[in-house]
């Protein structure tokens, strides 16, 4: 899902990479970039949230079958740790492996909570991409305006044509989902009293859940979202003419001080830099 969420982006990328716009730090007008570096960045966060997730991959494919009651392995065959874990890879087609320490297995889980944290953090991206896009999206004639969002229904029963940005509303919602389950996963996992955690069961259905609802608010984000943005490249050059910040390529040359003159007589006198 997140793999199809980055082609995605990056395709934005490089088709909006001739349009340039002004940047905004701090909600302020700031310097230039293109339309196409600004989703270049979104890009780039999905494919660091996917590599962060398969670095965590082989803690999750450690088992502790073998170890029975406390992690001794008591009454349990000789080579039954390591049978287990073969068979299971057999039938899965993934490398899960005997834990080297099985009283690190069933006393903790930390494996989890990190693997889950990579998965929060990429809720964390998601949350930024679709707040950024809803609020580029805001309009379209009282906001920001620089994105046209696709129109999937009706946005209001009491104002006819209102269009609302439901796909960046609901991926939100999945994030904001995923940093409780964090929250509670993470508590769960603090939870290993002497030599067993016995709280998995938790921990394995908010891990479980926060996979689906992220794997599936991205496939929806994606398709229903991110492939029908176009970009409103007049809106965006009128904000960028209409900004202070490109005397920031004055500075060098006049001097910072004399560039922020200029850049408060403008405002002052409600004109342009020209």
């Amino acid at each position: 899902a997140l793999h199809h969420l980055h082609k995605a982006l990056d395709a934005k990328a490089r088709a909006f990479n001739h349009i340039i716009k002004i940047g905004r730090t701090h909600t302020q007008d700031a310097t230039p970039l293109t339309l196409g570096q600004e989703f270049s960045g979104y890009a780039a966060q999905v494919a660091s949230s996917i590599k962060r997730i398969q670095q965590t991959l082989p803690g999750l494919q450690e088992l502790a079958q073998g170890g029975t009651a406390v992690g001794t392995g008591l009454n349990a065959p000789v080579g039954f740790a390591e049978k287990v874990a073969d068979r299971i890879a057999a039938i899965t087609g993934i490398a899960f492996v005997t834990a080297p320490n099985k009283f690190e297995a069933l006393a903790a889980h930390d494996s989890m909570v990190f693997s889950h944290g990579a998965i929060n953090a990429a809720a964390a991206a998601l949350f930024k991409i679709a707040n950024d896009i809803r609020l580029l999206g805001s309009g379209p004639r009282s906001g920001l305006g620089e994105l046209s969002l696709p129109e999937n229904e009706p946005g209001s029963s009491i104002m006819p044509g209102k269009v609302n940005p439901t796909q960046c509303e609901a991926l939100t919602q999945v994030c904001v989902q995923v940093f409780g389950n964090n929250a509670a996963l993470t508590f769960a996992g603090s939870q290993g009293h002497f030599e067993l955690n016995v709280y998995n069961p938790l921990m394995a259905y908010n891990f479980l859940q926060s996979v689906q609802l992220l794997a599936d608010a991205s496939v929806s984000f994606t398709d229903n979202c991110v492939v029908g943005i176009e970009a409103r490249e007049d809106n965006i050059k009128a904000a960028l003419e209409r900004s202070l910040m490109l005397v920031t390529a004055l500075a060098p040359t006049i001097g910072y001080d004399n560039a922020a003159k200029i850049a408060k007589t403008a405002h002052k006198n409600g004109t342009t830099l020209r």
